[in-house]
């Protein structure tokens, strides 16, 4: 007779967790070891060739140990949902130590950001690619130049809006995923409430398509090729409205926390 799966995982959780069996241990790492895979090639998708997504799923591997080692069973949440958060936070977080973005294109973002803040200020309205470009002082041609380069530092954008320079500890996940415990903390949960207010403000302001965009992306789990079919666009157009649509989120967010003029 065919051993449950379930029943078999379920015994090596209790096993790890009550009796701290290492074998256990391992048998839920290779249990558990095709999220890692699945969230490495979700990111691989929006980053250049170079980065080698071997790489991302060696990086993820320590995220998904660390979830193991601090996921409380008895809390009724699911592994899954704890894990993933966890995985791409590692996963993050090793990017951004390797520091592969120029510092240009990220001087660039923030240009972009605080001519957007600017801008919706003072039209009170979302501003256009054309206005965007003016306010740079380059042309609309340059402007879509710079946001084909900065499309491939929006992966690790759109982490760092929701918690800015957080631990990946620390950080909560944008699809509602559980953070560590520590989130239990008053000041914690009022902080996460109200980013998560500013970003749900900022989501609902966002042109049309690139809502779209972030709803099939972050929510419904497609990928940037999948959401150009769905919108009819090819795969360069819709990273293009992608990253557009984390420099607006970002610009609300840092201008509400003061660190750019907000009217």
């Amino acid at each position: 007779m065919r051993a449950d799966p379930k029943a078999e995982l379920a015994g090596a959780w209790v096993s790890f967790k009550d009796e701290h069996d290492i074998r256990a241990r391992d048998r839920l790492i290779v249990a558990y070891s095709p999220l890692v895979k699945y969230v490495a090639g979700r990111l691989s998708s929006g980053l250049p060739q170079t980065v080698d997504t071997a790489d991302l799923v060696s990086y993820g591997i320590f995220g998904l140990i660390d979830a193991i080692d601090k996921f409380d069973p008895d809390r009724g949440i699911k592994f899954e949902t704890y894990a993933i958060a966890r995985i791409k936070g590692a996963i993050i977080d090793e990017l951004r130590a390797m520091d592969w973005v120029p510092r240009s294109v990220r001087a660039r973002a923030r240009e972009f950001e605080a001519a957007y803040i600017e801008l919706e200020n003072r039209l009170k309205r979302v501003p256009t690619d054309a206005e965007i470009a003016e306010e740079m002082g380059i042309t609309l041609r340059e402007l879509q130049a710079i946001l084909t380069r900065l499309s491939y530092t929006t992966v690790i954008s759109f982490e760092e809006i929701w918690s800015p320079g957080a631990d990946h500890e620390e950080r909560t996940d944008p699809l509602g995923s559980i953070a560590d415990d520590r989130a239990e903390d008053p000041v914690r949960l009022f902080e996460t409430s109200e980013i998560k207010e500013i970003l749900a403000a900022a989501i609902e302001r966002l042109p049309e398509r690139e809502k779209s965009v972030i709803a099939l992306y972050y929510y419904e789990g497609l990928t940037l090729k999948e959401i150009g079919a769905v919108l009819g666009v090819t795969e360069s157009r819709v990273s293009q409205m992608h990253t557009k649509a984390v420099l607006r989120l970002r610009a609300r967010l840092h201008a509400a926390q003061g660190f750019l003029p907000v009217a």
